[in-house]
């Protein structure tokens, strides 16, 4: 599948990706890349981001494709009942353990647990070995569970821009490489 044959949909987390960070980018140059806007970046509510990303899956026109970072994979993952529309694959990097007390802010346990039915479309899961919220063992436990591939970033930090991922040619490299396998 090319990008141009999917309604790829950028799911940031909380506190929104600023103009640096990766999905920014990558939304500026894929031509049918659209952001789910959250009404309340800073005070996320589980019910409320799960509802808009259900809602922007719905309105696709074409085969949709989730590219979510940290908070972002939880919404994706918790709208999953509630998509109409078919979705062919999920790129879902930095997923944060919602389900660990230790994790700032507090509110953000409200969207946890994650889910652990397998995922009913193929799904790359991007870890680091140092990201402050989430461990690389919650992520191979969840990606196991999902059935989701899992790839080790190293230590990358929460693979933002604070963490030196503006640009990330490695994550554009494997978002095409998993492109290239999905089938509309």
């Amino acid at each position: 599948m090319k990008a141009s044959e999917a309604e790829i949909l950028i799911i940031p987390g909380y506190t929104n990706s600023g103009p640096d960070h990766w999905q920014s980018r990558w939304e500026t140059k894929l031509s049918t890349a659209r952001r789910v806007e959250q009404a309340e970046w800073s005070k996320p509510v589980r019910e409320d981001w799960v509802a808009k990303v259900a809602e922007e899956v719905n309105a696709a026109t074409l085969p949709v494709v989730l590219v979510a970072h940290s908070l972002g994979i939880p919404s994706a993952v918790h709208a999953i009942p509630l998509f109409r529309k078919q979705v062919v694959g999920a790129f879902f990097v930095a997923p944060p353990e919602v389900d660990n007390p230790a994790v700032r802010p507090r509110h953000l346990m409200s969207f946890g647990p994650y889910p652990r039915d397998p995922l009913p479309f193929p799904t790359v899961t991007i870890a680091s070995r140092n990201d402050p919220f989430g461990s690389y063992e919650h992520a191979d436990d969840i990606a196991a569970a999902w059935g989701s591939l899992l790839i080790d970033a190293g230590e990358s930090g929460h693979i933002n821009a604070e963490s030196g991922h503006g640009p990330w040619p490695e994550g554009t490299m494997v978002f095409a490489q998993f492109l290239s396998r999905l089938k509309a």
